[in-house]
């Protein structure tokens, strides 16, 4: 079996199981432990799985990778992504721009567009946009969560009200299979909530990291969306769903 089959089997096996050992693993694929070992580090790096002493298991619902590794995670196809939706978002457009580290690469796309007016509750895209002379940046009011500058809050809430934009532009922390929104803070969520009820467009922007990975607060669900941006065709499910609710799918493949 080819490397790349493997890792796709293990971490359906996992899900499927909820936990493989190493040596079960090693036994299902006739192979040694040491290559399970390099398997699984590789899926953990990717944040498919989660490492466990002796085997793998499913990332947790409960706790988000650290900030700094996700800054570094799948940098590349956030890159590609974020280059995509700015494509779709003309000059002198209104956005809200939520957390995440996708989100902040597309803040760097948007560098050079004209006349946008951005509203964040991220300080890393208001710091990252200040550069772009020829754009507004408004920051929401809030509780900064230290770890990755994001502003959170009943006050932030109702700062988003005031507005009615072009595009809200969101990030994600995973998608099920039924295609529900999910992620890790459910201050976090309230706010994206109600970028999502106050944009005219709302572009979702996910590496394929994201998809079927089940974090336990629910933000809303794919139907939501105008556009998905992301770096590798979904499963046929998603697709299904997406094809279903009329939401546009755009792929920034790799060459």
């Amino acid at each position: 079996m080819q490397r790349d089959a493997r890792l796709t089997e293990i971490v359906t096996l996992v899900r499927q199981r909820g936990y493989m050992s190493i040596e079960a693993l090693a036994q299902h694929f006739d192979v040694t432990p040491q290559t399970i070992r390099r398997d699984i580090n590789d899926l953990s790096a990717q944040d498919l799985l989660q490492r466990h002493h002796g085997g793998a298991g499913l990332n947790s619902s409960v706790h988000n990778t650290a900030y700094a590794a996700r800054q570094v995670q799948n940098l590349a196809e956030k890159r590609r992504i974020a280059q995509l939706c700015a494509q779709h978002i003309p000059g002198d457009s209104s956005l809200f721009i939520n957390i995440g580290t996708t989100n902040e690469e597309v803040a760097r796309a948007l560098l050079h567009h004209t006349g946008l007016r951005v509203i964040t509750n991220n300080l890393n895209v208001a710091a990252i946009l200040c550069e772009n002379r020829s754009s507004e940046v408004i920051v929401a009011g809030g509780v900064v969560r230290s770890v990755d500058r994001a502003i959170i809050g009943e006050a932030t809430i109702d700062f988003v009200r005031q507005f009615r934009v072009d595009v809200g532009i969101i990030g994600i922390s995973g998608i099920d299979i039924d295609g529900t929104l999910l992620d890790f803070d459910y201050r976090e969520v309230r706010v994206a909530q109600a970028i999502i009820e106050n944009s005219r467009q709302v572009f979702l922007v996910a590496d394929h990291s994201k998809f079927e990975r089940r974090p336990m607060v629910r933000l809303g669900h794919l139907s939501q969306l105008t556009a998905v941006f992301t770096d590798k065709m979904p499963s046929n499910a998603i697709c299904e769903l997406l094809a279903q609710h009329e939401i546009q799918l755009h792929v920034a493949a790799g060459e």
